[in-house]
């Protein structure tokens, strides 16, 4: 008997994954958001084609892309139907439904969702708007005034996640969830925006634990398809 992943399974789309139509990502290989992504696809056993898009060059600003996604950002997931999902966050959440990864209790459910919505507004603003400064757009002078910002900031939401693993090695659940996937994106190249991921040694652990997780792949990885 054929297997389907489970998140098919659980949504009733056995029928279109017969059809063996793929998911189509596109994406920008140095993007955090990107990379929760590809990693909780891979984790899960999902094919998918990744189509790269150059954020500098403008490509997620063209009348063909912002047809797909009005927003015209990246992650994009366009489903084998054709239907589109953006945000990185919906995206693992869609994923996840009927997986480890994603309690069913409702509680833990929620808490999930709760350090899902704390990366995308505590945690990605600071450190990933850093590291994407420092490491890959350059330091203008403007930028330049409000990196303190930023670095402050970053500290304060590394500070609060060493704070709760002081004491448990997951985020929730005491198991691997997406809410560790979505905070572990950017806070694991944390240092190339100029963050010491030294001062806290538990968020290291947390980051050693989640790298040791099975089908674990680098933020690099291209070769999907």
């Amino acid at each position: 008997m054929e297997t389907y992943p489970r998140h098919l399974i659980a949504l009733g789309d056995t029928d279109r994954y017969q059809r063996r139509t793929m998911l189509t990502l596109y994406d920008y290989l140095p993007s955090g958001n990107g990379y929760k992504v590809r990693l909780l696809l891979t984790q899960l056993g999902i094919p998918f084609k990744l189509v790269e898009r150059d954020i500098v060059r403008g490509e997620t600003r063209t009348p063909e892309f912002l047809a797909l996604n009005p927003n015209g950002r990246i992650p994009l997931l366009q489903l084998e139907d054709g239907r589109c999902l953006s945000e990185s966050d919906a995206i693992l959440f869609y994923f996840a439904e009927g997986t480890r990864f994603l309690p069913d209790e409702r509680f833990a459910k929620a808490d999930v969702l709760r350090w899902m919505f704390f990366e995308q507004y505590s945690h990605e603003p600071f450190v990933a708007v850093a590291r994407a400064w420092v490491h890959l757009f350059g330091v203008t002078p403007e930028r330049a005034a409000r990196l303190q910002e930023k670095m402050d900031g970053g500290y304060a939401a590394l500070g609060a996640m060493e704070r709760h693993l002081a004491t448990r090695k997951w985020f929730v659940d005491e198991r691997y969830t997406i809410a560790d996937i979505a905070l572990y994106a950017y806070t694991h190249v944390a240092p190339e925006g100029g963050f010491d991921l030294g001062r806290f040694p538990s968020v290291q652990r947390w980051l050693a634990r989640v790298a040791a997780e099975p089908d674990h792949i680098l933020i690099t990885r291209r070769d999907f398809a």
